[in-house]
């Protein structure tokens, strides 16, 4: 079973920027549409940004213009650059399959403050 390990998140200011990074274990990941979710609390999970196996990027509107989504098949690795950061984008993030087939692995928490 492919595993999911999400990372990068943390404490930052309004305006500020992170990275995001979800490595997957298995080598299904170069051949699946691959997206980051985020709940925030008393929330849905919602996709944020999708990413094809071809590189073609969807984002929600929300954080589109300041979120960049990639993805390194070589390394199994799927990136989120977040700038811009507002307090609304506060919430864990995971990464998965698009459509979600795999397990969530246990999310990287994202706090932005006022």
């Amino acid at each position: 079973q492919v595993q999911l390990v999400e990372s990068g998140g943390g404490l930052v200011q309004a305006g500020g920027s992170l990275r995001l990074s979800c490595a997957a274990s298995g080598s299904i990941f170069s051949i699946n549409d691959m997206g980051w979710y985020r709940q925030a609390p008393g929330k849905q999970r919602e996709v944020v940004a999708v990413i094809s196996s071809g590189g073609r990027t969807n984002y929600a509107d929300s954080v589109k213009g300041r979120f960049t989504i990639s993805r390194d098949n070589a390394k199994n690795t799927l990136y989120l650059q977040m700038n811009s950061l507002r307090p609304e984008d506060t919430a864990v993030y995971y990464c998965n399959t698009v459509p979600i087939y795999l397990n969530w692995g246990q999310g990287t928490q994202v706090t932005v403050s006022s």
